[in-house]
């Protein structure tokens, strides 16, 4: 048997040779074992760099950190907005649309858009 590289993407040790290509049964990455070589940095290290989350004004975010809304946002399902100028403590950030979550007063927990929000 062959001892082929894991899969960059996810780490899993069960790739297998397609062709001239490697594909992770896992998470459905394929990749060359030249482009690779060439490179020599794996896709997870360069999701690492590209994961950063930023506010309206480019300041850079992280989990924990204090925002202040810096527009009336809609909720649905809900009759009222969030305020300008409302603080949010202990934010966590995560991957998709809305990249914050965290809870606000008298609303619950929800996700926000950095875009929408400043560093405190």
């Amino acid at each position: 048997m062959q001892d082929l590289p894991e899969c960059p993407e996810c780490r899993s040790p069960y790739t297998y040779e397609m062709g001239f290509m490697l594909v992770c049964p896992e998470c459905a990455h394929e990749w060359s074992k030249e482009a690779r070589e060439e490179t020599g940095v794996t896709l997870v290290e360069k999701s690492v760099d590209e994961n950063v989350v930023k506010d309206a004004h480019g300041t850079e975010l992280k989990d924990g950190d204090t925002i202040t809304v810096i527009k009336d946002l809609k909720v649905k399902g809900a009759s009222s907005v969030v305020k300008v100028g409302t603080k949010v403590k202990n934010i966590r950030l995560v991957d998709g649309d809305h990249d914050i979550d965290c809870k606000i007063e008298g609303f619950g927990s929800m996700g926000l858009k950095s875009e929408f929000v400043k560093k405190a």
